[in-house]
């Protein structure tokens, strides 16, 4: 029997072809070449992890007793410094031992809860365009996704509350993420509360990814869903330190408040791994203890960003809404573009312009006619970028 047609196992051929392998194999392409490729592609902080972290870091993992594994949960003193910063940020009050569990980075919190949490068929409701784990997360762990427009969070709301009434299965799960990657979307906390309403009358869990939680712009600061009142009896949250502390790479997230589901998620993981690396898992204690004042310069650098690209695209005919939060510009295809779609406008505007965006496709069927760009590019390159994509506009294709 051969194996070499990996669609041949079950879950992944749960999982469709990788739209933003396309773009990633042209830029590839373009820079065996030589070419000077201004990449908004990837939602991937450029950014230095500030340097007590780092410094932690190299201090820990020279003390061999550090070495040895880990607990899968995280270890006491990193759960009780994120536990504080959720009192002092938002007045939420969790227990560390039993509200709160560390992770190896957002989407191993998400994966492993869907897996933890939901079964065969049980419906999961999130907003149509999304990460793509959000999507497929569910997917694969055999679950239902009912993906719910969201051309504002309003109408997702109302979306939510007609599906309720039309499914025969009541959603087992409401997926949510404000900031919202990519359509960048903010709400307020009535939002939220309205969300912890529904699920408290239908019995339905509820999963906030707070990633983008410290990327708030023009005073806008995004509610934890844990503010809510009673919020821990149905809600948990996942924050990570990828974006408010530039730490991507260092793989570190939680998962806090709904001790049903943080203990489902603590089972689960107690059979899939040991934990994070105890030395990162110290430094981490550093970031959440230390390093509020470099969030707030993280915060500023991206604004200040925000404000240089969407400033530069209307200059270049191209006029797009600023974000108040997340770390990207949802951007509408140019008109003149509209007919050839976010796949093929992304692959001409590579191919022409040597600037890399993520087509919206990528992020769902309602995510066509749009581009999503990460600010990670600085100052000098998006200027860079701005002229490129302003010949390109202009440019008799």
């Amino acid at each position: 029997m051969s194996f070499s047609d990996p669609g041949e196992f079950y879950r992944i051929e749960k999982l469709p072809p990788y739209v933003f392998a396309v773009v990633n194999e042209m830029k590839a392409r373009l820079r065996s070449e030589q070419k000077d490729v201004v990449d908004f592609g990837m939602g991937n902080p450029d950014g230095p992890t500030p340097r007590a972290v780092v410094n932690k870091l190299i201090e820990a993992v020279r003390n061999s007793r550090n070495h040895r594994y880990s607990l899968s949960k995280g270890i006491p003193k990193l759960r009780q410094e994120i536990v504080k910063r959720y009192k002092r940020n938002y007045g939420v009050d969790l227990d560390p031992d039993v509200e709160a569990i560390a992770t190896i980075g957002a989407k191993d919190a998400l994966a492993h809860l869907l897996f933890a949490v939901i079964g065969p068929g049980d419906p999961v409701v999130s907003p149509n365009p999304a990460y793509p784990i959000h999507q497929y997360g569910v997917a694969m762990a055999d679950g239902m996704p009912c993906m719910v427009p969201m051309p504002n969070p309003g109408a997702f709301l109302n979306g939510l509350e007609q599906l309720y009434s039309s499914l025969s299965k009541k959603p087992k799960l409401i997926l949510i993420s404000f900031p919202h990657n990519p359509t960048t979307q903010c709400v307020d906390l009535d939002f939220h509360r309205e969300i912890i309403r529904l699920a408290a009358h239908h019995g339905t869990m509820v999963v906030h990814d707070f990633a983008y939680a410290d990327l708030g712009f023009d005073g806008y600061q995004p509610p934890s869903i844990l503010q809510v009142e009673g919020a821990k009896e149905h809600a948990v949250e996942i924050f990570s330190l990828s974006k408010s502390y530039n730490m991507a790479g260092w793989r570190v997230g939680f998962c806090l408040g709904n001790r049903r589901m943080i203990a489902a998620l603590a089972r689960i993981k107690s059979y899939l791994d040991y934990g994070i690396f105890q030395p990162i898992q110290i430094a981490s204690i550093i970031a959440l203890r230390e390093c509020e004042e470099d969030t707030h310069q993280i915060r500023t650098l991206y604004q200040n960003r925000r404000d240089l690209l969407i400033e530069g695209l209307c200059r270049a005919g191209w006029p797009v809404p600023p974000p108040r939060g997340s770390m990207f510009v949802w951007a509408p295809v140019p008109e003149r573009f509209q007919h050839l779609g976010s796949l093929e406008f992304s692959k001409q505007l590579l191919e022409k312009a040597l600037v890399a965006v993520s087509p919206g496709i990528g992020f769902g069927p309602l995510g066509e006619g749009f581009v999503r760009f990460a600010l990670i590019e600085n100052h000098h390159r998006s200027r860079q970028a701005i002229r490129s994509i302003k010949q390109f506009l202009t440019s008799k294709c």
